[in-house]
């Protein structure tokens, strides 16, 4: 079993580490898969050890919005809320890569939450820390220029060049394709990124805008 990612897994009671082993699915989906849709009710929530899933919202007429990603070792909010509740899914999740892990079903994580406290506290913690997450995506939406936002998002991966395309980074960033084509060239002129098939590189860490 593959969870010791997970932080309530070194301090989860003996009986309900037992109980967690014998509920688990092994699952394995490629890339470019959604696993729910926003309006969905999640019947099961993924434990994720390999790969990253992508949480977006999408309204209509409106282009989509990554709330957050999925990385291994984080149990999903959005999931876990729509799960426990049994309401609609305020987002949907696709695999950005190829990705691993394990399902549980509703009654068997209900089941676990009662028998756990050290899960129990996990569950509260994951609020608290996707509301502050969220609510810094929203002040960054509010209060931020789109150019600066780029120049962050993109100071943020893990790698320089990022490989991506406008697209991509239109969706993470809630704005359309024609829009961040339009800012990343202005940045280009300015000296911020060079444009490159399929890649833009960062030229200076300084995300202040002129």
């Amino acid at each position: 079993m593959q969870l010791s990612l997970y932080p309530f897994m070194d301090t989860l009671e003996p009986e309900a580490r037992e109980f967690l082993t014998q509920h688990l699915k092994p699952i394995k989906v490629p890339a470019g898969n959604l696993l729910f849709y926003q309006g969905d009710i999640c019947d099961n929530i993924l434990l994720l050890t390999k790969g990253k899933v992508r949480l977006y919202t999408q309204a209509d007429g409106i282009e989509e919005i990554t709330l957050y990603t999925l990385q291994p070792g984080e149990q999903c909010i959005v999931n876990t809320a729509s799960l426990m509740s049994q309401t609609d899914a305020v987002a949907s999740a696709e695999t950005l890569t190829d990705i691993e892990g394990y399902l549980i079903d509703a009654k068997s994580i209900k089941a676990l939450s009662k028998i756990s406290d050290v899960y129990q506290s996990y569950l509260f913690s994951l609020y608290q820390l996707r509301f502050n997450a969220l609510a810094a995506l929203i002040n960054d939406i509010k209060f931020k220029r789109l150019d600066a936002r780029i120049l962050d998002w993109l100071a943020k991966q893990q790698t320089n060049p990022v490989i991506t395309t406008h697209e991509f980074i239109a969706n993470e960033l809630g704005s359309s394709r024609v829009v961040i084509s339009r800012i990343l060239k202005e940045l280009e002129q300015k000296g911020k990124v060079a444009l490159h098939r399929g890649k833009i590189e960062l030229l200076t860490q300084q995300t202040e805008v002129v």
